[in-house]
């Protein structure tokens, strides 16, 4: 018997650009959790990578992106100056907004949102608790884990970024990355 092989897709420069800015996100959102800031540099590293994916995807969506983007940064920015989102997850929102195909912008907020709610239920639980459950490793995991603990405990605000990596990261596997 002969099995026919199935051929995968050949990636596309904007996945693969897509593929390149999963772990800059998540250093994003590490960083977020261990210090509560989220660096310049790895916002603007998201946004290049995402001025990048949709000039690959064609001239009309790196201007549509832009559009759609700058709506999000505007919406974000509302919601800082009212006290509901860092600076810091304003930026990266608004990166990640580029990033996305510009389609993809409501799943994006909508990915965010309920990462949000289960980052949240989560602190109540663990706070509840009284922190993390042991045994926390060594080293500088650890040591971060042991600071997240005690801001749990004092009802420290969510590190969003979090939230807001884990809805890009949902929204580019839906996307076909």
């Amino acid at each position: 018997m002969v099995h026919a092989m199935v051929p995968f897709p050949a990636p596309t420069i904007p996945d693969a650009i897509a593929l390149v800015a999963v772990p800059v996100l998540a250093a994003a959102a590490f960083r977020d959790v261990a210090v509560r800031r989220i660096p310049n540099a790895l916002v603007v590293a998201i946004a290049v990578l995402g001025v990048s994916r949709q000039a690959a995807a064609g001239m009309g969506m790196l201007a549509l992106s832009f559009i759609v983007a700058s709506v999000v940064l505007l919406a974000a920015v509302m919601l800082w100056r009212r006290g509901v989102l860092g600076g810091g997850d304003v930026k990266l929102l608004a990166a990640t907004a580029v990033l996305v195909p510009p389609a993809a912008v409501p799943h994006l907020l909508l990915a965010t949102a309920i990462a949000g709610g289960l980052l949240a239920v989560s602190h109540l639980v663990l706070r509840r608790r009284r922190g993390l459950p042991a045994p926390i490793p060594a080293g500088a995991i650890g040591r971060v884990l042991r600071c997240e603990a005690w801001r749990i405990g004092r009802g420290a605000p969510l590190p969003y970024g979090v939230a807001i990596a884990a809805g890009a990261f949902f929204v580019l596997i839906r996307t076909g990355v």
